[in-house]
């Protein structure tokens, strides 16, 4: 223990509060005892008249305080011995100390409690349940502050209780820390003492316990003299596990204050009546168990006499009722004899302490044993909390008080080791019964702090479980101004016993446990239980926050592989829903897609990757990307297919015997031409769309079937085109839309409900979707569910123009000339250059590499102008760097530089290729800088 240095300016005479130098926990204590209207000149502190000097704590402590004297002989130290209860019992030492103490009211059996003194060490002892040391200017009163005083607890070797405390007091210039480590050794003296004590007095009544063993048969007990002796037969035979439970059943009779009675049922009909008594032998105060049985089909061997307790219950007594006149009268209740009891054998003897410590120790093994099966029932942390709070209400404590981690309920991982003093908490638990349920708890879902000194903030700061007191007032009045949940054990001083969360090297959070009053403080035993409880429950939190990341993550990564939003298109509007089978996780497997492709069509993509969970969705993902990518092509339908079925088909390791995750996978892929109003798709064992036609009825759409991916083989894949006309809606899902309950039932029905669902539909997509998920959806899914809807649209004909010219040199200029004339109609005068452009490099190309066909070119407007080329020829078109002394090459090259974006896509007969320009950009293009074009062009050879 180390000194602590006294406060500068500090001297005799000096009435002032001090603050410099003061410990926080100091602080927090001096804050209860202004509360309290302690009068710092003189406090008036009760008196103990009636108290025992021979009790056990005073003989088992003279002998050792006697020597503590002699040790600081020549020393002006006093010393005082103190009881659980704060009453002084004891006193000795400097006869000028002596006088000092009888000025300031320290007499033998007055109260030093810090209700009554205010702080001092013996209340911080009796408070925090530990060792402390209280330096001059921090005494509340001020005529102690010119001692030192150090203070240490007494404690019963069984079980851990403080029955007490020894003070040392000496003028603070004469302090030394290793007085502190000499109290200590003084102390654990007085408790092993205290141990012979109760062990000499447990003796005397286990001989006589023996002895009546020895002798066998009925024992009966002089209730005067505490002797035991013989008479009647021999006692019943008992299984040994029957002679276990009536053991341990009296332990708990010896223990209870005021249960007197029990009765334990025993194997063929029988039941042991057992029955307490009170035994008085010399010094040693202790109970009797006796026990006595009969049959519960009212045979066999007589059962004792009952009697009518107040609560109606028949108690059963070991002594026979008199009989008097009214004695049967309505309520009355008999009175025992005083004679000895019939058939009844005495069971165990044993003192009341010795016994309550048993049964307190099977009730924290039973504590334990619960809290292993309630906590973390849930992977949510306020549960958690809630579930600890429970669970020590009302057995280990009246009111339970749970703080977590701002960080930890965010789900993020917590600093390492004890968080920082300013480290935000939030309250997630308050309890206090069943009677606390509607009662508004303060803080409850608020963000919370504790200042510095308090027993809270030093269980956080040490990371170890912290007995205390605290007052109400001091905790309702806190600066917040917010209401404690300490209010719900009413006014005045409580014992307080906080426990850090504690899991795999960080702090959690806070676990704080009430008891009302003082007249059962938290002992060791109840610091090591509290730990546990705050450790398992620490384990769970941790687990749910893990759990919560990981669900972040989850979510984080299924939202970047789905479509943040669906793409705003002239050829279609669109609407989607995802419904995952793990509500909890929210990660699957089923995907759906929207994409942009040339000629202002557009890919409607759904697929199904089997199973759900983090796998799933990342197989989703690398199938998600792969068909965006092949769609950036212009592949037909069923070449996208065969690709994702080759890329599926090729495992990464062809020695390894395993499968690609995505094998199994279904999907549909669809592309819709706005301009001819026609849809072309291919699927790999996935279900077909349907379909709603204006004016028609909803059908699906009948397309060839193809194997599932990585399943295909040669087995090639077909698609199959319809014509959809202008409003037509059409519908594509993933076959968990289609399942029952258990993940199978009637397919054609919930067909039938889809395509009803579907016929229903309204101008607004989103309530279409709504109603097809409420209609087809299980109530317990087992699959996810994509659904995808497009109300397509079509091109209006004066927004498209075509033209077809035969493969010669001569219609460049032709062509130019038509596109100039058909810009003008269209207002797009401005666009006349970059278009004549790019008309003749492409019609050019196509003349000169595109075969003996025809040529046609067609503009489109929509928000965008788009220049389409087509030829016969299925060659590639490409940019490439030409050299100084070359005439041709740069074509492609001048269509990219005056176009927004080109490209090419194959037909089953030719190609076109396609530039898009934008009429009105939002930002115009920088002017190009002509030396930097023509470098472009530099020979590198």
């Amino acid at each position: 223990m180390d000194p602590y240095p006294t406060s500068p300016g500090s001297g005799r005479g000096d009435r002032t509060q001090p603050v410099a130098g003061v410990r926080p926990e100091i602080l927090a204590s001096w804050q209860r005892s202004q509360s309290l209207g302690i009068d710092r000149e003189g406090a008036a502190l009760p008196v103990e008249r009636d108290l025992d000097p021979d009790s056990r704590l005073i003989r088992a402590a003279a002998p050792v305080l006697d020597r503590l004297c002699e040790r600081f002989s020549g020393v002006p130290v006093t010393v005082a011995l103190v009881d659980s209860r704060a009453n002084i019992v004891d006193r000795r030492g400097d006869p000028a100390g002596l006088e000092l103490m009888d000025a300031a009211s320290l007499v033998p059996g007055a109260n030093v409690d810090e209700r009554f003194m205010g702080t001092s060490s013996v209340s911080m002892v009796l408070s925090t349940r530990a060792p402390f040391m209280v330096v001059g200017h921090e005494h509340f009163l001020h005529r102690l502050k010119e001692l030192t005083c150090v203070a240490a607890p007494v404690r019963d070797p069984v079980g851990g209780a403080v029955r007490g405390a020894v003070n040392l007091s000496v003028p603070r210039a004469l302090a030394d820390p290793g007085m502190a480590l000499v109290l200590q050794d003084a102390t654990d003296r007085i408790g092993e003492r205290l141990l012979e004590l109760s062990t000499s007095r447990e003796l005397e009544l286990m001989h006589s316990f023996h002895r009546a063993r020895e002798r066998g048969g009925r024992a009966e007990l002089d209730l005067g003299s505490g002797e035991l002796s013989r008479g009647g037969g021999p006692p019943p035979r008992l299984a040994s596990q029957e002679r276990l439970i009536l053991l341990e059943r009296a332990v708990e009779l010896i223990s209870s204050d005021g249960e007197a009675f029990a009765e334990v049922p025993l194997a063929g009909s029988r039941v042991a009546v057992l029955r307490r008594r009170e035994l008085h032998h010399g010094d040693a105060e202790g109970a009797a168990v006796e026990v006595s049985f009969e049959d519960a089909r009212g045979a066999g061997t007589p059962g004792p006499a009952t009697a009518a307790a107040p609560d109606g219950r028949h108690v059963p007594l070991l002594d026979r009722p008199p009989v008097t006149a009214g004695a049967d009268a309505p309520g009355a209740a008999a009175e025992p004899q005083a004679a000895a009891p019939a058939d009844a054998w005495l069971l165990l003897v044993g003192e009341p302490g010795v016994g309550r410590l048993a049964a307190e120790a099977r009730g924290r093994l039973s504590l334990l044993n619960e809290a292993g099966v309630r906590l973390g029932t849930t992977l949510d942390m306020w549960r958690t909390a809630e579930e600890l709070a429970e669970i020590a209400v009302p057995r280990f404590a009246d009111l339970v008080v749970v703080d977590l981690l701002e960080c930890v309920l965010a789900g993020e991982e917590p600093p390492p080791g004890r968080p920082r003093p300013d480290a935000a908490l939030r309250r997630v638990a308050v309890w206090a019964g069943e009677g606390s349920r509607d009662t508004p708890a303060g803080g409850m879902g608020q963000s919370t702090g504790y200042p510095a000194g308090t027993p809270q903030a030093r269980c956080l700061e040490t990371g170890q479980p912290v007995t205390d007191s605290v007052l109400t007032a001091a905790l309702s009045g806190s600066p917040a101004g917010r209401a404690h949940p300490v209010d719900l054990l009413g006014g005045g001083v409580h014992s307080y016993l906080g426990a850090p969360l504690s899991a795999r090297g960080s702090v959690l959070g806070l676990a704080s446990f009430y008891r009302r009053g003082r007249a059962k403080p938290y002992e060791q035993d109840d610091l090591t239980l509290a730990g546990e409880l705050a450790a398992r429950a620490a384990i769970s939190v941790d687990n749910a926050r893990r759990y919560r990341q990981e669900h972040h993550a989850s979510l984080t990564l299924q939202r970047s592989l789905l479509p943040h939003a669906l793409p705003r298109l002239s050829a279609a509007e669109l609407a989607s829903r995802y419904l995952p089978a793990d509500t909890r996780a929210g990660v699957g497997g089923d995907w759906f897609d929207a994409i942009p492709l040339s000629g202002m069509r557009v890919a409607l993509v759904v697929g199904d990757v089997p199973g759900n969970g983090l796998q799933a969705a990342a197989t989703m993902g690398r199938l998600r990307t792969a068909v965006r990518t092949l769609a950036g092509l212009d592949l037909l339908p069923e070449e996208v297919l065969a690709h994702l079925d080759d890329l599926v088909s090729r495992t990464p390791d062809e020695s390894a015997d395993e499968q690609d995750p995505a094998t199994g996978a279904t999907c549909l892929y669809a592309v819709y031409d706005p301009v001819s109003c026609r849809c072309t798709a291919a699927r790999a064992g996935h279900p077909p769309p349907a379909v709603l036609t204006p004016g028609g009825r909803a059908r699906l759409v009948d397309l060839p079937s193809g194997p599932p991916l990585g399943l295909g083989g040669i087995q090639p894949y077909e698609s199959a085109t319809v014509d959809l006309p202008a409003g037509s809606l059409l519908a594509m899902y993933t076959d968990g839309l289609l399942k029952e309950d258990r993940g199978y039932g009637d397919t054609d029905a919930r067909t039938g409900q889809l395509l009803a669902s579907l016929g229903r539909g309204g101008p607004a997509l989103e309530d279409v979707c709504d109603r097809i998920a409420d209609a087809l959806r299980p109530g317990s899914p087992h699959d996810d569910v994509a659904l995808l809807l497009a109300r397509v649209h079509a091109l209006p004909d004066d927004r498209v123009a075509t033209w077809e010219f035969p493969s010669d040199p001569s219609v460049v200029a032709r062509a130019r000339a038509v596109t100039r004339d058909q810009l003008a109609a269209w207002g797009l005068s401005e666009l006349d250059f970059n278009t004549g452009l790019v008309v003749s490099e492409l019609v050019t190309n196509a003349v000169r590499y595109g075969g003996r066909g025809p040529v046609g070119l067609r503009l489109l407007r929509d928000d965008s102008l788009i220049c389409e080329v087509s030829d016969r020829s299925n060659t590639s078109p490409r940019i490439r760097r030409a050299a100084m002394t070359e005439e041709g090459g740069r074509g492609l090259f001048l269509v990219a530089q005056f176009t927004n974006s080109w490209g090419a896509r194959y037909m089953p007969q030719g190609k076109t290729v396609w530039a898009e320009q934008m009429p009105q950009p939002e930002h115009p293009a920088p002017e190009t800088d002509e030396q930097a074009l023509l470098a472009m062009f530099d020979d590198l050879g």
